[in-house]
């Protein structure tokens, strides 16, 4: 008996969002380590864009390729307007936060999560805060953020905690926060995402795990 296999099941746009992220960010990334010309330029063009809107920074619209966006691949579907607009925006909020968190920093601030090593931006707060309390207006800081009325004033308070992870270099996954900033912008989205801070806040363990150790990425993490 023949059989047919079902068509492949079409990613979720935040991780379509999240996958695009970390394949701009990994060869910039690398290129700024290792002093190339061409990445140096580009987060200097990136930091400009950190806390504005999309639109308001044309001269990233040639340096942030989102043709995957447009372009649908093979089993997935072609994104809606809206779709597009949110896509766009939370990729330039994660993109410019990420450039901003690089600048000057000896190692990669941007990190993919693992459940061994949790990369949320929870975890990544509750990583500034001494092992044994709470520092409360570290805290307050990301639930500040969780209760931002639109996306700008979003990004604008997660630079000011970006400011703090790059002072103790801490690093961040940039890429599920792409994911995370593309469900914030629609209804019911601001509570799903503040929930996962708050689990990734908690789910941060001491003492640390050996940052050298390789582990696989926990890739179902809004």
């Amino acid at each position: 008996m023949t059989t047919t296999s079902a068509p492949p099941a079409a990613a979720p746009v935040h991780q379509r969002v999240a996958e695009l992220a970390a394949t701009h960010i990994g060869p910039w990334q690398e290129g700024y380590l290792n002093d190339r010309s061409q990445a140096v330029a580009a987060l200097a063009r990136l930091r400009r864009g950190a806390g504005r809107e999309a639109g308001e920074t044309p001269d990233l619209w040639n340096l942030i390729d989102t043709d995957a966006l447009h372009t649908p691949a093979a089993g997935t579907r072609a994104l809606g307007e809206q779709e597009l607009v949110r896509a766009e925006n939370a990729l330039h909020a994660a993109l410019t936060l990420w450039a901003f968190h690089q600048q000057s920093r000896g190692t990669p601030m941007h990190r993919r999560h693992t459940r061994e090593r949790p990369g949320g931006l929870g975890a990544a707060v509750r990583r500034l805060m001494p092992a044994d309390g709470i520092d409360e207006p570290v805290r307050k800081r990301l639930v500040r953020a969780g209760t931002a009325p639109d996306l700008v004033s979003l990004t604008q308070r997660l630079r000011d905690i970006v400011v703090l992870l790059r002072r103790e270099d801490i690093p961040l996954d940039y890429a599920l926060l792409a994911g995370q900033l593309y469900c914030w912008q629609w209804p019911d989205g601001p509570a799903a995402v503040r929930r996962r801070w708050g689990r990734s806040f908690h789910e941060q363990r001491r003492p640390r795990p050996d940052e050298n150790t390789t582990l696989d990425t926990d890739k179902d993490a809004l």
